[in-house]
């Protein structure tokens, strides 16, 4: 025993915070955390380096309860100087937001988050709206009034501001700073049962003599008034078992014969009983043990003391000696062992689709598409949408498993908008080409074919005929197989005049004549192109072209002399002879012009170019230059009389 004061006294000297200048700061323990409160000029970073070198933190403020922890601890500090002027100070806590990081207006943090680590809390108590620059750090403290005495039920409010620099706190208001320490547990305070001090030195140097909690591995140091050397006596708070924080001596303390339990109750947290001596004991009342340090009691029900927390249930074990905590259905012990967390059942896939987890349990939804079933039924069931009134679709409607999908009717094609209207095509437009043989009119869903003035649809719906009870009446015309010989037919002229005229300029060998356009038609009447044939009155034959092909007009053997009637390719009338002789002959008037042009070309190209090559040999004439000897005038070219005889010539008849 002597060994281990020995080591203690030690241990206790050789602490720089137990010599001069040790710190005398605003402390206050509770439950397992104290808070300090000290008066300095440090930026944010300082204060926290401050702190951590003493094991702890900025302090956080997670509650409304730590709220006022934290404001105890101000309100000590405010004491230990003379009443201020009125005047704002501001206080760092642990509470920061990294460069980089923006503010996040849904949370209640608002982005920031404690230096200490953890999860991020409800609790907030903001004094204005923080700023959204995102650009550099900013740090949280507490603002108070340091001319009034903090009240409970007036906390000191939050607000940010840069964090500071080496060279300054970073705000001219900022005044010191709020630490938070963290223990296993805690010991009671000393009982005196006699005049003397107590005075606390703390694991993170703070000296004190009133605490209503002394952290674990605190040192308690006693000086008795009454004796008459005054000598100290040292203590240490130790953990006696687990969860089981008490000095390492018995009390009470500093007693004596002369006051027994007059003197602070003999020291006794509850009874005090007096010997005829002057000695005295501690009891304890009905219920309540005493404990190993003979002053305190505890209840002979470990959960007297409401040990379990967040909803816990206190269940004693045997015996009186322990307890444990229970927790109500959907919550578990946190890692204390003492409070209740809730429980997120929705990790065990309870749910057949959807899974929402409350606090204390859960419940189920339906995807989109899909509503509860009944009790016999599946979890959940389809939704019919195409049975809802309106009908979210503009023409048909497919319900599918948890959806559904919209159809439009024939002529029509969904939107690209929301995929639930339907828009008309326009068959007219296609690309595949013109669906009538003529004029093609586009309506709601569909599409009609129109025809000329005086001539009317035939049962196909594209193609055209004359009306049955008109002259020179046009049967329809037989189906083709190839539609594109139909499309290249149109309907004949309104005027015979018109053909007549196209005849006689064959005649005339004018080939501007051969083909006539298309009459144009009235957009009130669907129409259709046909290739009719039309007959002329006996006599010459008549032509009728569209696009190049030509129709002979033929007369009718049925009809009398210079009644003009039109003869389809579906007549049932027999086709007569004449139509081919007319053919013949009119490639015969159509050849014998041809000829008769190119005879003409050829003669007026050779009479061009005999009178080029003329004007050519009249233009070299004229260039050619003339000879000096043009100018003189030659004489009849005559024989030249014969040379005088020589006289040494031979005679004639002889020989030389």
């Amino acid at each position: 025993m002597a060994t281990s004061k020995s080591l203690l006294l030690l241990l206790l000297w050789s602490q720089p915070w137990l010599g001069a200048g040790a710190d005398s700061d605003a402390v206050v323990c509770v439950e397992t955390a104290c808070y300090t409160a000290h008066w300095s000029k440090l930026n944010a970073a300082e204060a926290q380096h401050h702190c951590n070198v003493n094991g702890g933190n900025l302090a956080t403020v997670k509650s409304e309860e730590e709220a006022i922890h934290v404001q105890q601890a101000l309100a000590q500090l405010l004491k230990s100087k003379k009443p201020l002027e009125q005047r704002l100070g501001k206080f760092w806590i642990g509470l920061q937001r990294e460069k980089g990081k923006c503010m996040d207006h849904d949370l209640p943090l608002k982005g920031f988050s404690w230096v200490g680590g953890g999860e991020d809390t409800s609790y907030k108590n903001w004094h204005r709206d923080v700023r959204t620059s995102c650009i550099s750090k900013r740090c949280v403290s507490l603002l108070l009034d340091l001319s009034l005495t903090p009240h409970p039920s007036q906390l000191p409010k939050w607000v940010d501001s840069p964090c500071g620099n080496p060279q300054n706190s970073g705000s001219s208001k900022v005044e010191g700073f709020v630490c938070k320490f963290s223990f296993k547990g805690m010991c009671q305070p000393l009982a005196l049962g006699g005049p003397g001090q107590v005075t606390y030195s703390t694991p993170f140097q703070a000296i004190t003599s009133s605490l209503e909690a002394v952290p674990f591995a605190s040192a308690a140091n006693v000086v008795c008034g009454e004796e008459t050397e005054r000598k100290s006596h040292y203590f240490l708070c130790k953990e006696k078992a687990p969860g089981v924080f008490s000095w390492d001596s018995s009390g009470p303390l500093c007693v004596g014969p002369k006051f027994g339990c007059n003197f602070n109750n003999g020291g006794c947290q509850q009874d005090c009983f007096e010997g005829g001596d002057g000695s005295y004991l501690c009891g304890c009342r009905p219920g309540f043990r005493l404990l190993d340090d003979l002053v305190s009691c505890a209840s002979r029900n470990p959960c007297s003391s409401s040990p379990c927390k967040g909803g816990a249930t206190c269940v004693p074990e045997p015996y009186g000696q322990n307890y444990t905590c229970h927790c109500p259905p959907g919550y578990q012990l946190d890692s204390s062992q003492l409070g209740c967390v809730d429980m997120d059942e929705c990790q065990n896939s309870p749910c057949a689709q959807d899974c929402v987890n409350t606090p204390g349990g859960f419940h189920c939804e339906c995807w989109v598409g899909y509503k509860p079933g009944g009790p016999e039924e599946d979890a959940c069931r389809d939704v019919d949408e195409c049975a809802s009134d309106p009908s979210p679709c503009a023409q048909g409607c497919i319900n599918t498993d948890g959806s559904f999908h919209c159809s439009c009717h024939e002529g029509y094609v969904l939107s690209e908008e929301d995929g639930t209207q339907c828009k008309d095509v326009d068959e007219c437009s296609d690309p595949k080409g013109n669906p009538c043989d003529t004029e093609c009119i586009n309506t709601p869903g569909s599409f009609r074919c129109g025809c000329q003035q005086g001539w009317e649809l035939a049962s196909t719906g594209v193609s055209c005929i004359m009306p049955s009870g008109s002259s020179g009446s046009l049967s329809e015309p037989p189906p083709e197989e190839d539609k594109g010989a139909r499309q290249e037919t149109t309907a004949p002229p309104s005027k015979t005049s018109s053909s007549t005229r196209a005849f006689e300029g064959i005649a005339k060998g004018d080939p501007e004549s051969i083909t006539t356009r298309r009459p144009s038609l009235s957009s009130s009447f669907p129409s259709t192109s046909a290739p009719p044939e039309m007959s002329a009155s006996s006599g010459s034959p008549q032509i009728w072209t569209e696009l190049g092909i030509h129709f002979p007009m033929t007369t009718s053997h049925d009809k009398p002399t210079g009644e003009n009637s039109l003869v389809g390719k579906d007549s049932v009338a027999p086709q007569s002879d004449d139509g081919t002789d007319g053919t013949k002959l009119l490639l015969f008037y159509i050849l014998g012009t041809v000829v008769a042009i190119s005879l003409l070309l050829a003669l007026a190209l050779g009479l061009l170019i005999y009178r080029k090559r003329r004007a050519k040999r009249e233009e070299i004439k004229e260039k050619k230059p003339q000879n000096a000897a043009d100018s003189y005038s030659w004489v009849p070219e005559r024989a030249e009389n014969r040379a005088m005889e020589n006289q040494y010539s031979p005679t004639p008849g002889t020989d030389c």
